[in-house]
């Protein structure tokens, strides 16, 4: 190979590679980007004081779940329940899925569907679900069951949870009767005697 043909090559090789440089300026002029003066998002949390209400919401969670289902509404639970029918089934006999069949739920052994392979932490558990245990479960089931394999968040309106019980009730042979409300005492008062 003589010289001339090597100038070429480098010649090549070289004016690519100018053209790459000027094609990167000026992409850097038509994108240019900027730094934030400060990273991240500002998440603003109020702070409410242990004592204080934070209205509506806060009250209506003080509310027992014997008051509540005494104004809850069986549509408005099946409604509610529409939110667990990817995980679970409500009729008699139907099969498990993610989560075991809910048919006959309220006063059933807790962990008790056959044939459902239950969390380890789940299969710890005694008693029976209970309209309280129920709303309780309902309300953060990682936060009273920890371990659970129960991955919805929770329903976090106690009158949404108050229908949704009383629909699961009537999914039942015989569903349990309704607590009376006048028996129910808020958490943390004591009963008159």
């Amino acid at each position: 190979m003589d010289s001339f043909e090597l100038n070429k090559i480098m010649g090549a090789i070289l004016g690519t590679c100018l053209v790459l440089l000027s094609l990167n300026i000026v992409a850097g002029m038509v994108f240019s980007t900027h730094a934030p003066a400060k990273p991240g998002f500002e998440i603003v949390v109020t702070q409410v004081p242990a004592g204080a209400t934070k209205g509506p919401a806060t009250q209506e969670a003080d509310t027992p779940i014997a008051t509540r289902l005494a104004s809850a509404d069986l549509s408005r639970g099946e409604t509610s329940a529409k939110k667990c029918v990817a995980c679970h089934t409500f009729g008699k006999g139907e099969p498990n899925r993610v989560g075991p069949n809910l048919y006959g739920i309220v006063g059933r052994k807790i962990g008790s569907v056959q044939g459902f392979n239950y969390s380890a932490s789940m299969k710890k558990q005694t008693g029976n679900w209970s309209f309280d245990e129920l709303d309780h479960y309902l309300k953060t089931p990682q936060g009273m069951i920890p371990g659970t394999n129960m991955t919805f968040a929770g329903v976090a309106r106690a009158s949404e949870r108050g229908d949704l019980i009383l629909y699961l009730n009537s999914k039942a042979d015989s569903p349990q009767p309704l607590p009376k409300a006048a028996d129910a005492t808020p958490p943390g008062a004591t009963k008159a005697q």
